[in-house]
């Protein structure tokens, strides 16, 4: 019996499952498209659009139309440009890839044009501020000895950037703990008046800063009694950098992942020593980058300082009396004056208000470490150390207890 029924299976042929990729993609069947690096034919596709649309321009402003201009050219060759791409990608692929592809390229245009726009504004205050920059005299002189006439090898910004420092710093002590202190509250809690704070926090955000420096002034100066000063400047800078760094920081802890949380809960942790813990840690370079984005705002305020602080052409490094100028007041007062040398001092002092932004955020950058799960080598050591005396201090616990 046993002969009789394996003498049919004996007889077939033997079965083996053949995956696709040992014969290549069955008839009709869908290749799969690669998704990362560049194609080739998507570069025949870029480059015969480009050239086709700029063939198609030259001949409709050049020939066809009676239209002239730059910017209709470039706009234009730029249409045929996306439409012509676009109708080759659909000859060849379908609906998603084509959506795909022509997103890419607008996506990337829109890179492009954001990076010349920046690289052309740094390059043309450099440009024009080239001569006064080359002078030491600028960085360690002030503007009370020299006159609109003068020319740049007299006097200097050393007020407006002292002023800028101490404004900005007296602006941060006021705003960080306040911004973290706000955008913790709104993720911990889930009461109305989170939601109430989040309104204002948004109407703040679009809150003119000339509303800012009136109302500073008419509290602080005018009901209040104290006069022009840099703290009453960075009372009203703060106004303008608060709902920047809470909204900015409400995003980052929203990040934050719930498990971490959880896991802090589970262990017995309270709520204060979580947040204390685990998500202020975790969250620590994207808390940077919103303490850098209200710093940039409050950097490039002039008309709460004009209002608050005054203007002097001296240096004033006490805060709670007397005028003080910052950098952007200092290049407005400069750019607006009709003299070539205070024109090209003012974009001098714009390129150096640039290279102090720069220097914040180096520093910010620094401060606030990597991302959360990224150590360096020292606190890699660190940790190493601290976990052989927690294996040596578990070994005597058991070495006790036996």
């Amino acid at each position: 019996m046993t002969t009789l029924l394996s003498a049919p299976e004996a007889a077939r042929p033997s079965e083996r499952t053949v995956l696709p990729r040992e014969h290549g993609a069955p008839a009709g069947g869908q290749v799969r498209r690669a998704i990362g690096g560049v194609q080739r034919q998507d570069l025949l596709n870029l480059c015969g659009a480009l050239l086709s649309a700029l063939c198609t321009g030259l001949l409709l402003f050049g020939r066809l139309a009676p239209i002239s201009g730059a910017v209709g050219f470039v706009i234009v060759t730029y249409v045929l440009f996306v439409a012509i791409y676009a109708l080759l990608t659909w000859m060849e692929d379908e609906r998603p890839a084509v959506v795909d592809k022509v997103m890419a390229v607008l996506l990337a245009s829109a890179t492009v044009l954001s990076l010349v726009a920046l690289v052309s504004v740094i390059a043309f205050t450099l440009w024009r501020g080239r001569e006064a920059l080359g002078n030491v005299n600028l960085y360690h002189d002030d503007m009370s000895a020299a006159g609109p006439a003068d020319p740049l090898s007299k006097g200097g910004i050393s007020h407006a950037i002292l002023g800028t420092l101490i404004m900005i710093s007296l602006a941060l002590v006021l705003t960080v703990p306040l911004g973290l202190a706000c955008a913790v509250f709104l993720n911990e809690t889930r009461s109305r008046a989170a939601g109430i704070v989040r309104s204002i926090v948004d109407a703040m955000t679009a809150l003119p800063s000339i509303l800012a420096g009136l109302f500073i002034f008419a509290t602080w100066i005018l009901v209040l009694g104290f006069e022009r000063s840099g703290l009453a400047a960075s009372i009203a800078v703060s106004i303008m950098m608060l709902p920047i760094i809470i909204r900015s920081a409400d995003v980052v802890l929203r990040l934050v992942p719930g498990n971490l949380r959880e896991a802090s809960a589970a262990l017995g942790a309270p709520q204060w020593r979580t947040v204390r813990h685990v998500v202020l840690p975790t969250a620590r370079s994207g808390l940077a980058t919103a303490v850098i984005l209200g710093v940039a705002r409050g950097l490039g305020e002039t008309a709460p300082v004009l209002l608050t602080a005054g203007f002097t052409s001296t240096l004033n490094a006490n805060p709670l009396e007397g005028p003080m100028v910052s950098l952007p007041l200092a290049t407005f007062e400069f750019v607006r004056s009709p003299q070539p040398a205070l024109v090209a001092r003012g974009f001098a002092t714009a390129a150096v208000l640039m290279l102090l932004v720069l220097v914040l955020f180096v520093v910010a950058r620094i401060l606030g470490g990597r991302p959360a799960g990224r150590v360096s080598g020292r606190q890699a050591q660190r940790l190493a150390v601290r976990s052989a005396k927690d294996v040596e201090r578990f070994d005597a616990k058991q070495l006790g207890a036996t």
